[in-house]
Formats: C-alpha cells, structure tokens, sequence
C-alpha cells in the first residue's frame, strides 16, 4: 500500500531524515560476512577542513561506487577519517592561543599537543557533518583518524623497518623552508605567485689578471636575489659557450665576502639567457644544489646565510661583514634587509651594472635593475615566501621504493584512469627524488630516534629499545621533529584496517578495489600509498586508480579565495538539494576533464527529481505501487513488453559504464531512461489504460528506477522507495540490483519506437512551421510498410492523444499545399490547407533563414581569426563559438522546415 506524496518535493525536509535513519540502523555497513569484499579508502580530508567544491566531486564519485555495489550484494566498506594535518591543525590551535594573548612556546609540548587534542575533540568534526550532507554512506562505525593508537603504532612500525632496511636516512638536503612556521614543508604546501620583482647585473672580478676573450677582467652575473651572493660557491657557464672557454677553472673574487670562488662549466647555464654567466649558490636554490654536486661540493660544505627565521648568519668561512648580521632577507615591514644593502654596496664599489631604460618620451634612464614580473614560491599557510634551506632532515629512498609500483602500472596490475596520465606517472616515478618525511612542529607523529651525546641516532619501537642500542648509562634525547603528513597518510589503504596486525579486516579488505583521487595529489598520496603498500604488505593497495579532474568556476578559471570565485557545495545543497548536486557532479565528470561550474545545470537535475516526484504522485493516483518482484511482470501489451527491455537494455548500460568508471555516460544513461523513456513515453502512452498488468508493469519499472538512480541521488529514491509500498524491513540503500530476468522484445520495440518516432517528427514539424501543438491534423501514408500498418491499426487513441492525428489514410494524399514527415522508414503526407499561410510561411523562413546563415558567416569569420581566438577574453571566444554553433543549428532546422513546405 503507497503512502500519498506530498505536492511539492522539498530535498531539506527528506536528506536529514534519511541520513540520520540510514546510519542509526548500521545500513552503511549492513552486516554480509559472506559476501565479496567491496572497499574504497575516502582520501583523508584535514581534520582542520570544511567541504569544498572538490571534496564534493571526489566524494560523490565513491559514494556512487559503494552505493552501487552495496545494491550489487557485496560486502562495501567505505573506510572514513581524518588526517590530523600537522601544519594546519598547529596553526589553527596557536592561532587560538595568540587571541587570547599566549602563544604555544609558554608551554610544554606535552601540555601543547594536549591542548591540539582538546581542539580536536570539540572542533574536528565539521567536514565529517559536512560529508553527511552530501549523502555520503561511509562507515561511521569505524571512523578513523591518523593520530588514533593503533594508526600511530603502524607509523612507528613502517619508520623503523625501512630503517632498518637502509631506506630511511638523515642527510643535508635543500629542503621548502617557511621561516614564519619555522618548519621544512612540501612541494604541495607551496604555491607560486607572480611578483613584480626586479633583475640585477653585476660585475664578479676575474682573479690574478685573468681576462675573458674580449678582454674584460669580470664576468657579467645576473640575478633576482641578490643578498644570496653572500653565500656564493661558484660562478657556471656552459661546456661549450666560447666566451668563457679560456676561464673555467679559474676563479673570480667575491665583492663584499672577498670570497674566492671557480668558474665551473654545467649544462644548467643557459648562453643564450643573459650573459650565459650564472652565479651559483648552492644552499639556497634548489637548481644551484645540483650544480655544486655536480662541481664536487658536498652538502656539508655547501654555506648557509640565513637562519630558520630567514635572518643573515655567519657562514662557515666567517666572510660576511658584520653590517648583514642578523638583517632579514630581504625589505620587511619597511625595514631595508640583506637584499637592498648587498645591492648598496655592489653600486657603491662599481660592481653594480646599472639597467638602461627608455621613457615614455624615448629618453634613456638608468635604473640599479631591470624591472620583471618573478614567479616566486610561497608558504600556502605561512603565507611568505619560501626559502631553499639547507638542513639535516629526515630521507626516504623513494628511488628504490618507487620500482614495484612502476612494475605494476607497466604490467597492467594497477591500472590508472584515465590512461593518458601514465606517461606522467612514469616522468615524475623514473625521476623520483629523496622523500623528505620530517617538520619541525610539535604536533604530528613524533620521529622514533634517539640521539647520544655524539648525535649518533638510535631508531627504535620505543625509548627503551633505543636504550637497549645506545648500552646501559647513554644519555639519550629524542628527535624533536614530527613526520610528514603524508608519510602516515600513505598506510591509509591498510592502516585503517588494523595493521600491522592480521586482523580480519585486513584479510578481507586489503587490498582495496579501487581508489579515487584528484589527479593533483597523485605523486604526493596516490604514489606514495603504492610505494607504502608493496614494501609493508607485498601487495599493491588497490588494482585500479581513478584520477578525477579540477572544478573550475563558470568560466573556466581556477577557484582561489584571492579571485571570489569559490563556490560553496553546502550553498548548493541548500539552493538544489544534495542529489541535484551529486548528479551535476557526475554527468559532467568526463574522464581526463575539468568540470566548470554551472548552476542552472544544478537546477536542472533538482528540476529532474521533480519530475521523478510528480511521475510518482502519477502513478499512485493510478493504483500503482510497489513492485513485488526483482524479475519483470508477464506483460502482453506491446508497450509494456517495451518498457521491460528498455530496463534491460538500461541496466546493462549502466554496469558497463561503471565498470569503466564513465560517470558522465552511467548518469546521462539513467538520466534519459527516466525523463525520456519512462516519464515523456511510457507514461503518456499508458494514459487512461491502467488494466492490472499495466499497473503491475508500471510499478516494477519505477521501482527499477529507483534502484538504478539510487547511487546518484540517494535520497529522493529512499523517500519514493519508502513511499511506494510498505517495506521497511527492506530499505532501498539494502535493497537488490536490478536484474529483470529478461530479454529485450525485438517486435515490442520496434512498434513504439515507430509510434514515438512519429509523434516526434509531428511535434517538430508543428514546431518548425508554427503551428499550434494541439492542432488536430490528417496525414495519407500510401504505401504503408507492415510495421506502419500494424502500429497504425493497433494504437490508433495513442496516435490521436499523443501525435494529434485524428486519422491516418493508406491512400494518396489530396493535391494541395502539405508537409512530409518520416517515421522509420515510412513517408506520411500531411495537408496544410487551410492550417497555415504557406506563401507568408516561406517567407518568414526565409527571412530568419537568411538571418542565421548571416550571422554563422560572421561568427565563422571571427573565430578563424587568430588574433581574436588568442587575444579575446576566453569567455567572449566561448560565447562566439556557442552563438555559432546555434546559429549553425538554426540554419539546419530552418532549411528543413522550408523542405517540408516544397
């Protein structure tokens, strides 16, 4: 017995009621011991995070996996948690501290990271409400988090095993430095900015007499950071620049330090940049690292200038003067730093080239530097920019971890979606460089090593074990710094499942089935998590990695907060509901695509469920109801037989397109079952014919919907399911997967699609010539083919209801003014006289005809130019091409038009 919608479908007063119901009675993760495993790892958002656009694509995407073979019988773990995000959680917490005028360093770091937990417990979870909001049917049960015990057990397990096994080492290495976080940081935490900047010349005197070819006594250095010639090493040109062939291997002096430093030829000096002269610096610039590597300097012979907080300190050799000691980098808060006196002094002593310029008027103008827009590195918490520092930090030989994850993607045991990222898998894997895995931050997964009173490192499970190393009477310290976030988070796929215990869970669901993941943190998680799983478990983590693209704002940019151009997901489950937005995000996700915002497509998909709503109310106001059979009905009349295989051929298309994870394809397959197919047809045809095995049909249909549109919108199909028939004892979200245990009827098939073909080819011709849609018309089929005559003879109310065709003659039409239509292969000839003008017809036709050749002309001529296409706003180059194509469109259907008028 169906229980009576209301009117209007409201997506509030149903999501909260359902989610709520949905996780109170365990139905995420029904009980199925028997059942094939089924497991996706949601990418741990930062317990510090709210739901973003990209957390609602990455998270819709594996929700409609799990959905879908939770309906499929099999045993769906979602495993969810949170990262405890080092950086961001202690910023967040010190920042608490600085409002109330305290600051972490007045305490202990016990008592600090127990003020971090104490944040946690009251503010962690909002992401974790937020994901709820999206629907997402993860197991709470066993939500996760990556500071819990056992997680941190497994940390300190995988640390000291590749310890062990000499795949973890401490070495001096530039590393990102935030001299405001005081903290080593990854490439992902950095972001580049332009900055207008400048580009200094100067003059490095040749030594002991020494000239160039053209007989000067210096080479020309150019550089966009000055102050770091303080810690110069060496001058680079290239092997086979002439000009320099006769100096390498000497050497030039220092201005300022005095410093006598070689002239080295590297490949990295580029002759045709410049002066083809670099000056090389290699604690402090990551390309510069490599060249004094590759001249012979060791890392621990490599200078440093600068201190934690970016401030000049003494180098080994003692040579900076006094007057830099302790000035930042560069100007601060207005205070003049280490930049802008090294340039005072280069132009004091004539070392400076100064930069001629022109001014507006063409007159020359000399400038200390050549103004120039610099890509500059900067913190994305801290917020300044990033020094290249040279430090003692912690390694992971990625190189040798990398092998087995490159093996498996070659050999086909990981297969990456979409393929066309595996040539960059490859570039960044075959080129991998050391992992650096430690922070210098208190909260975090503290490193397991000790030290002695030599510095000689102990690493070990626990304190005493090191003790037990070190011998009886070592005073010990232990390592102050945290592990990379992204160490822990890369034994995600089976951390979270207990191990390294062998515990039931990891039995039945490592490895997981597949993963989901932003293309953007491939090398940073998606790679790591290969590398962590074939090295502690011998298996990789999942058989299939799916790579999604970038939301981008409407107009094709990239969301930053510095651009207003964020959308909020919440803002739009709000406006649209959570299915609407669920299923944008899943028809637009083309695989190897970005998907630009759109929201009257949101609007669109909730207009959708409203129609599904209303279709529902229809057929309850029929008799229908629940289906009470996952097989099909019996079913005799010709468009029932047709509904059924068009279930069939439905559900086939989307297992296929799911098992080739086209998103895009499954939603526009279910999308045009729904509207088309069961909404515009069935149910128009059915009208007024509600005999038993029609209702009968009819409800098994829809309920065929419900199932297969459940994964996308989750919601709507629970409340229709649960409306439809009293079930409770068998929720939708539990329910089986379609399998209609039949065959799609070739003769059933061709008799509608012959009769919606006709209607349709009637209502566009209406359309096309203005005439009214209800206008009720003759049409004259001579030569009628057996299908046509069946189809005519047999459904001749359908014709007159749905087409307005008041009868269809096998015979010749009259002579007179009339319009030709095709329905499959059959020619029907509709009279006109009388209907419309057709002279004043034709020559409105004819006008707009002529219009919108005109116009797709000019559009045709703008977009072949190849200055508009290159320098025009893209969003006036995306609308010309829209306005073409729909002018090209409109000349196809006015053409068309004029045809049928003879």
């Amino acid at each position: 017995m169906s229980t009576e919608l209301p009117t209007t479908f409201d997506p509030a007063a149903i999501e909260a009621r359902w989610y709520a119901h949905w996780e109170q009675e365990g139905l995420f993760r029904p009980e199925r011991p028997d059942a094939q495993p089924y497991t996706i790892v949601n990418p741990p958002p930062n317990v510090t995070g709210s739901l973003h656009i990209g957390h609602a694509l990455d998270n819709t995407l594996q929700d409609i996996m799990i959905r879908y073979e939770r309906l499929r019988g099999k045993d769906a773990l979602w495993v969810v948690g949170t990262d405890h995000a080092g950086i961001a959680t202690q910023m967040v917490v010190e920042r608490q501290l600085e409002a109330k005028q305290d600051k972490r360093t007045n305490y202990s770091r016990e008592d600090f990271v127990a003020k971090v937990w104490e944040w946690k417990e009251e503010s962690g979870g909002t992401i974790t409400r937020q994901l709820r909001r999206l629907g997402c049917s993860m197991d709470w049960s066993r939500e996760q988090f990556t500071m819990d015990p056992h997680f941190s057990a497994a940390v300190t397990k995988t640390f000291v095993d590749l310890y062990n096994d000499g795949l973890i080492y401490r070495d001096k290495r530039l590393v990102n430095w935030d001299p405001k976080l005081k903290t080593a940081i990854s490439d992902l935490e950095v972001e580049t900015q332009d900055v207008k900047g400048s580009f200094w010349h100067f003059r490095y005197p040749l030594e002991d007499g020494v000239t160039l070819a053209d007989g000067r006594d210096y080479i020309e250095v150019a550089t966009t950071r000055p102050e770091t010639m303080l810690a110069d090493m060496a001058v680079a040109v290239h092997p086979e620049d002439e000009r320099y062939a006769s100096v390498v291997g000497k050497h030039v002096v220092l201005p300022i330090t005095g410093r006598r430093v070689p002239i080295v030829a590297d490949e990295h000096a580029d002759p045709e940049l410049g002066s083809g002269a670099v000056k090389i610096t290699p604690g402090h610039d990551f390309n510069d690292f490599e060249v004094g590597k590759r001249a012979g300097f060791k890392p621990a012979e490599m200078l440093n200038m600068l201190d934690g907080e970016a401030n000049v300190c003494q180098t080994a050799d003692d040579l900076v003067p006094e007057e830099f000691l302790g000035l930042h980098r560069f100007k601060r808060d207005g205070v003049d730093g280490a930049r802008e006196l090294v340039v005072q002094r280069l132009k004091d002593s004539g070392h400076l080239i100064p930069h001629i310029a022109k001014t507006k008027k063409g007159e020359e103008q000399e400038l200390d530097a050549e103004p120039r827009t610099i890509a500059t590195p900067f913190g994305d918490r801290g917020g300044v920019v990033i020094e290249p520092w040279l430090t003692d930090q912690w390694y992971v030989d990625a190189e040798k971890l990398a092998v087995k994850p490159i093996e498996a993607v070659k050999n086909g045991e990981v297969e990456i979606v979409p393929k066309s990222w595996e040539k960059t898998f490859f570039n960044w894997m075959e080129n991998i460089q050391p992992w650096c895995v430690s922070r210098q931050l208190w909260w975090g997964h503290r490193i397991p090593a000790w030290y002695d009173a030599e510095g000689k490192a102990y690493v070990a499970l626990t304190e005493e074990e090191a003790q037990a190393q070190a011998g009886e009477g070592a005073a010990l310290t232990r390592d102050e710094d945290v592990l990379d976030t992204w160490f822990s988070s890369a034994l995600w796929p089976f951390a979270t499942l207990g191990w390294p215990e062998q515990t039931d869970l990891v039995a039945k669901h490592y490895p997981n089935d597949l993963l989901v993941s932003g293309f953007d943190i491939l090398f940073f998680w998606d790679a790591r998590m290969m590398m962590m799983g074939q090295y502690t478990t011998g298996q990789n983590p999942w058989p299939k990695l799916y790579l999604h693209g970038l939301v981008r704002a409407a107009d094709g940019q990239k969301m930053s907060k510095s651009k207003g151009n964020v959308v909020d997901p919440l803002g739009l489950i709000d406006q649209y509901g959570a299915d609407a937005l669920r299923f944008f995000m899943a028809a637009m996700e083309s695989q190897g695509r970005d998907i630009k915002m759109d929201d009257k497509r949101i609007e669109g998909y909730r207009n959708f469920a409203t129609k599904l709503w209303n279709a529902t109310r229809f057929c309850q106001s029929n008799g229908i109801g629940a289906s009470t059979s996952i097989a099909a009905p019996k079913a005799t009349h010709a468009v029932n037989r047709w509904i059924i295989g068009e279930v069939v051929q439905t559900k086939q298309a989307l297992d296929t397109a799911l098992a080739d994870l086209r998103f895009d394809a499954a939603a526009n397959t279910i999308y045009h079952f729904v509207w088309d197919r069961f909404c515009d047809w069935y149910i128009e045809l059915v009208k007024g014919n509600f005999d038993e095995e029609t209702r009968a049909v009819a409800g098994w249909a829809l309920d065929q919907i419900l199932v297969m549109l459940h994964p996308f919108m989750p919601f709507i199909t629970e409340e229709l399911w649960s409306k439809q028939g009293n079930r409770a004892d068998c929720p939708l979200i539990t329910a089986k997967w379609v399998d209609p245990q039949a065959e799609v009827d070739a003769e059933a098939k061709a008799e509608i699609d012959w009769l919606i073909a006709l209607t349709s080819a009637i209502r566009t011709a209406k359309n096309e010539l203005g005439i009214a849609p209800g206008a009720k018309l003759e049409a004259f089929c001579p030569a009628p083919s057996a299908l046509a005559k069946s189809v005519i003879e047999a459904n001749a109310g359908a014709i007159e209801r749905l087409a307005r065709l008041t009868a269809i003659h096998f015979a010749e039409a009259p002579a007179g003014a009339a319009m030709q239509i095709a329905a499959g292969e059959d020619a029907l000839v509709i009279p006109l006289e009388g209907v419309i003008d057709i002279e004043a017809e034709k020559t409105r036709l004819s006008k707009a005809l002529e219009a919108s050749a005109k116009e797709a002309k000019s559009l045709e001529g703008r977009l072949s130019n190849a200055n508009f296409v290159e320098r025009a706003k893209p969003e006036a180059v995306e609308k010309a091409r829209a306005d073409h194509a729909h002018h090209e469109a409109e000349v196809a259907r006015l053409e068309a038009a004029l045809a049928r008028l003879g």
